[in-house]
């Protein structure tokens, strides 16, 4: 049997580039410290599968301006808090007599709406295929329970687009370890086509370092070669979760969306159904990026153009006690698993 660490370690083939694209991947890669596994031929490239951080500074905008208006909550998790838009983060807003509520899942502001019919609840619906089901879970619940003073503002993406992007736009990647948790709900397939079109292959791993070890040892041997290979089948299965996949499909709808970086990209994105935009807050045509830090890079390290050790922000003038990007604030942010675990690769 091959020793795929050994193999790692002291692999002195061609250089190989590769990138997860989710940010549970980032933050255990820097935790467990597998940078310092791999030989130096072997780079791994943080993508931009962060939610908070490719949310673009008018989608914040917004939720600034729904929190300061009479009888509405802003209900959010707790890391779009510290997020600035042009001007203000939430936690500013809320300095200034916004009403912002923190909360660990969505379905708590059902809770909060049954509570007080006066105001409206406004759910920050920030994700990528993963969450957008508990989201179409919420409105079904307040539908049925006919609970009207609830609302959603989405940024809800999705990831072959802008994988896509980063094929066609930045390239120079080798290969992509793929996002388990989006694959629950879509299925190892749909990086199918992907793979194809640029014969780069997919890894689709879990979160223990010993799977995303695996799945880097299964990228370097197959580079230069299409494939899908799902390495985390007790979760992943080719299809995904049918069941979600048509909750999301009754509420929502493709969309073009922004992302922090990168601009409007087609279908990149879902909005609710026009049957029922009763429940959206305002989220359509929240494309403007503007209002970061001069300094910031955030834009090219979420599309693999620079590490987070090569913003001259980093370390000194942005930290997660004083973030001036949207990577530095998110627990999955690249700048942020950078910093904390003193990753120098």
């Amino acid at each position: 049997m091959i020793d795929y660490k050994k193999y790692l370690m002291e692999y002195d083939g061609p250089s190989v580039r590769l990138m997860e694209v989710c940010g549970t991947h980032t933050a255990q890669i820097s935790h467990c410290g597998i940078p310092s596994m791999l030989s130096p031929q072997i780079q791994l490239i943080s993508g931009p599968g962060c939610p908070v951080c490719v949310t673009v500074t008018s989608y914040i905008d917004r939720l600034v301006e729904l929190c300061m208006e009479p009888g509405t909550v802003v209900v959010t998790f707790g890391d779009m808090l510290r997020v600035t838009g042009s001007s203000q983060s939430l936690n500013d807003a809320k300095a200034a007599g916004g009403q912002v509520q923190m909360v660990y899942s969505p379905m708590d502001t059902l809770k909060l709406a049954a509570a007080d019919k006066t105001k409206t609840f406004v759910f920050a619906a920030v994700g990528f295929e993963t969450t957008t089901p508990i989201y179409a879970m919420l409105l079904n619940e307040a539908i049925q329970n006919d609970i009207t003073n609830i609302k959603i503002l989405t940024s809800l993406k999705t990831m072959p687009p802008v994988i896509n992007w980063v094929c066609e736009k930045q390239g120079g990647i080798d290969g992509f370890l793929a996002p388990g948790h989006v694959s629950v709900i879509t299925g190892s397939n749909i990086f199918n086509e992907l793979s194809d079109r640029y014969q780069i292959p997919f890894a689709v791993a879990g979160f223990e370092g010993e799977q995303i070890l695996t799945a880097i040892y299964a990228l370097v041997k197959r580079q230069g070669k299409a494939g899908v290979m799902n390495l985390y089948p007790s979760a992943v299965t080719a299809q995904g979760n049918e069941m979600a996949q048509r909750a999301v499909e009754k509420y929502f709808m493709p969309c073009d969306a922004a992302w922090r970086g990168m601009g409007v990209i087609a279908d990149s994105g879902m909005l609710l159904r026009e049957e029922y935009r009763i429940f959206d807050a305002g989220s359509a045509n929240l494309n403007a990026d503007h209002g970061a830090h001069s300094g910031c890079r955030c834009a090219q390290v979420l599309t693999g153009a620079l590490k987070p050790t090569e913003c001259p922000l980093f370390g000194t003038g942005c930290t997660p006690q004083s973030p001036q990007g949207a990577c530095m604030v998110s627990a999955e942010g690249s700048c942020y698993n950078y910093f904390v675990n003193k990753r120098k690769r």
